[in-house]
């Protein structure tokens, strides 16, 4: 039984574009940027040096702690630069760049499983870690680290599906060409956590995807649930995702394994089934490239470290009319101020935007109507942590729990005055952490002052 959550918005999916165009191979480019950061938590770590000879699949950064992961060649060839390259998430990144020699030659390393049946959830874990699988939706949390911090503890897998985002069609695209990978990926998770059944969370705008996907599960005899949803954005926040399968909320500040539920994007679960059942680590990703700027949208698989460049030249190129770059979807996406960054695992899209589709104003008053409260999905008051936010009281906007906010974008959106919402809380987000880290860094250092004091 579906669940509605609070709040939402209804924007134009402008996903006809794209949504019946086969994922396109991408031509591996003469040279890839692979960043050493490309998930939540701790850089991983070169251990390639320029000069070095490196083939796909094989390890070139390791792990910088326990919540970071591995990250792999996407080509074969010879490792030319290991340096500060632009970045994604904006400035710069540690990224290894490697000449490709166009031989697609395979890492020794890359092999499946021996015994992929008689594997133990915590075996099956491992290979996760080691193939540097993350939050593949954008999110990009290490997979393993909520995979193995489940275990006895989770009653219900999601399978994100939903791809409410606008433009987006990816994972549209991927269930109707490889239902096999995202059935075979929810049977490992339900092995994993030990359950009789994962649930398929689908919005109902990709009931072609919901045929595809009932017919391998009938076949296989799969313990996977289609759970058909109508559309609505944010259906796929993890959060809402929760609530619209299982009725729970997750509490606020909580994650959703505070309600035993686990969430994983289904890009995410396909990279499990390739690492299980072919050995391959996260070395490809499968991005739509769309908007009013692009000459020819279209959906792309591409080596991982590709500049974004080479995905609008496959395109037809940019129209030259075009204003602005975002990486990800409208809705929470990243505007970019170069075409240098390169795709990473977290990137499911890149949107070209040109013509009138820019509608955003400079200076603007906030007229109190209410509208971005009553889209919130989080229950929360946008216009109060706004005005908390533009005069930096920031114990107020804590306590108006600027923190629990998602950043989904419905309330810039939704809002008449088009003011900048969603950017003015993550500013005010990174300023409450920023306080927060000083505070520490302070009483720490005052701490270690008073033991010395005392010592002498």
């Amino acid at each position: 039984m579906a669940h509605a959550f609070f709040g939402g918005v209804h924007p134009n999916d402008m996903k006809a574009a794209t949504k019946d165009k086969a994922i396109e191979q991408l031509a591996a480019p003469a040279q890839v940027v692979i960043p050493m950061s490309m998930h939540i938590g701790a850089p991983s770590k070169p251990i390639v040096a320029v000069g070095d000879k490196v083939k796909v699949g094989q390890m070139i950064g390791e792990p910088g702690g326990f919540v970071s992961v591995p990250v792999h060649a996407s080509v074969s060839g010879t490792v030319v630069a290991v340096e500060p390259r632009p970045f994604s998430m904006g400035g710069y990144m540690t990224a290894v760049v490697i000449e490709n020699d166009f031989q697609n030659t395979l890492s020794e390393d890359v092999k499946p499983a021996a015994d992929p049946e008689g594997l133990t959830p915590e075996q099956l874990c491992e290979i996760v870690k080691n193939a540097g699988i993350v939050g593949m939706g954008g999110a990009t949390f290490p997979t393993h680290v909520k995979i193995s911090s489940g275990f006895g503890k989770i009653d219900t897998v999601i399978i994100n599906a939903a791809e409410c985002e606008p433009y987006i069609t990816g994972d549209h695209r991927t269930m109707l060409e490889r239902p096999e990978e995202v059935v075979g990926g929810a049977k490992l998770l339900a092995k994993m956590f030990g359950l009789d059944k994962v649930h398929l969370g689908i919005e109902d705008n990709k009931m072609n995807a919901v045929e595809v996907l009932k017919k391998v599960i009938e076949e296989t005899k799969a313990p996977v649930v289609l759970d058909v949803f109508h559309t609505r954005y944010p259906q796929g926040a993890e959060k809402q995702l929760c609530q619209a399968v299982t009725g729970r909320q997750v509490p606020p500040g909580a994650l959703p394994s505070a309600i035993g539920c686990a969430v994983f994007n289904l890009n995410t679960v396909c990279a499990i089934y390739r690492a299980v059942y072919q050995g391959m680590p996260v070395v490809n990703k499968v991005v739509t490239v769309s908007g009013s700027g692009v000459i020819e949208p279209k959906n792309i698989e591409c080596p991982i470290g590709t500049p974004i460049s080479k995905l609008f030249d496959a395109c037809g190129g940019l129209k030259e009319e075009t204003y602005k770059l975002i990486m990800g979807g409208p809705m929470m996406g990243l505007a970019q101020y170069s075409t240098e960054v390169s795709v990473g695992k977290g990137t499911g899209a890149m949107l070209a935007f040109a013509e009138d589709e820019e509608r955003t104003s400079e200076t603007s008053s906030c007229i109190r109507c209410g509208k971005c409260v009553g889209v919130c999905p989080m229950h929360l008051e946008p216009l109060y942590m706004f005005k908390y936010g533009e005069k930096n009281l920031l114990d107020a906007a804590e306590a108006a729990n600027v923190l629990d906010c998602i950043e989904c974008g419905a309330c810039t959106y939704n809002c008449p005055a088009r003011l900048h919402l969603v950017h003015m809380f993550r500013t005010t987000k990174q300023k409450i952490n920023d306080a927060k880290r000083a505070a520490k860094a302070k009483a720490d250092a005052e701490a270690a002052a008073a033991a010395a004091k005392k010592e002498a």
